[in-house]
């Protein structure tokens, strides 16, 4: 997903307005910070603004996901409105032939002329509607009072549908903004920083953290976990790309989701679902193809591959590579 550092937790409201002024408060706050205000400034300011992009792309990501099942589901309401229609039609037509039947017989019965009216419904409602009709005729006149009422109801849903696709285009967009800004941010302030700076920077974000237990053993515990550990190896030097999920550029839980794709399981998008995606372990336990989530709000995913490393994408303008697993706050550890 985002890029992530070895910055202060930031908390993610996981409500999507919530979340966005969160960031924005938060943008707001830091950019009255010069960046050189004092010794390491410019670098904990871009951590911060690489973290906070982060936690942004997973809301990205979670609108985005949330579009693309309603897209389905339209589609889905599409084909099930047509078929709908199509019965409707089906049963007028053989309305209709029953009707001619009766003209051709000595005329229409009033009752079959209702069969036709745009609301055929309204006539079914009337206590003796039914004693004026055939029991053939009646039959079908329930299957077409029956259809039309399916039929309204799945245009009901799909324009509901609609207007929730409405919505969330709207806050991918609102998210995507708020990570581009955050990210172009933080990527000029890193430019700015003297060469020094800049390469301390870059090797704090790959430095472990004191006192972290050593995982106990270096293999998969199954079939599965190795199958994902190695399609996360075949990703390596593959580039950080924001709310990417493979093949040619992951975020952080992109890389997660298509590295167990490859392993015939099914994560979800986001680092913060996919910390419930499984069944949680110490880091101490740790085994190859557990996922290691980081920060408080969860806004990081790595996958752990043995000897004290993990596999992740990290932030843009770096590939997807090897970190010491203890590289920031982990927050847990979870097996698939």
């Amino acid at each position: 997903m985002g890029s992530h550092r070895r910055s202060a937790p930031s908390g993610l409201d996981r409500g999507t307005g919530a979340a966005l002024c969160a960031l924005s408060a938060a943008a707001a706050a830091l950019g009255a910070v010069p960046a050189d205000a004092a010794p390491g400034g410019g670098r904990a300011e871009v951590d911060r603004l690489y973290a906070e992009a982060e936690s942004a792309t997973q809301d990205y990501d979670r609108a985005d996901e949330r579009a693309g099942v309603l897209r389905r589901e339209i589609r889905q309401d599409q084909d099930r409105i047509a078929r709908q229609q199509q019965r409707v039609n089906d049963l007028r037509e053989s309305l209709g032939s029953l009707a001619g039947a009766e003209y051709r017989s000595g005329g229409v019965d009033p009752a079959v002329a209702l069969f036709f009216s745009a609301h055929p419904d309204d006539y079914l409602d009337r206590a003796t509607a039914l004693d004026r009709v055939g029991q053939r005729q009646a039959g079908r006149l329930r299957e077409l009072r029956s259809a039309l009422r399916g039929l309204a109801q799945d245009r009901a849903e799909a324009e509901d549908r609609l207007t929730d696709l409405e919505r969330s285009r709207k806050q991918v967009a609102a998210h995507k903004r708020t990570v581009e800004g955050k990210l172009a941010r933080a990527q000029r302030l890193l430019a700015a920083l003297p060469a020094a700076e800049r390469d301390a920077w870059g090797r704090a974000s790959r430095s472990g953290r004191d006192a972290l237990p050593a995982p106990s053993g270096d293999g998969a515990p199954d079939a599965r976990a190795a199958a994902a550990v190695a399609a996360a190896r075949t990703a390596l030097g593959r580039p950080y790309v924001w709310g990417a999920n493979g093949p040619t550029g992951f975020d952080c839980s992109g890389l997660m989701q298509w590295s167990y794709a490859h392993a015939g399981v099914q994560l979800p998008r986001t680092s913060q679902e996919q910390r419930s995606a499984g069944r949680r372990v110490p880091l101490s336990e740790a085994r190859p193809g557990d996922l290691v989530v980081y920060r408080s709000d969860a806004s990081h995913v790595g996958m752990y591959v043995g000897h004290g490393q993990v596999i992740h994408a990290p932030y843009p303008g770096a590939p997807v590579r090897y970190d010491p697993v203890g590289m920031m706050p982990i927050s847990s550890v979870t097996r698939p």
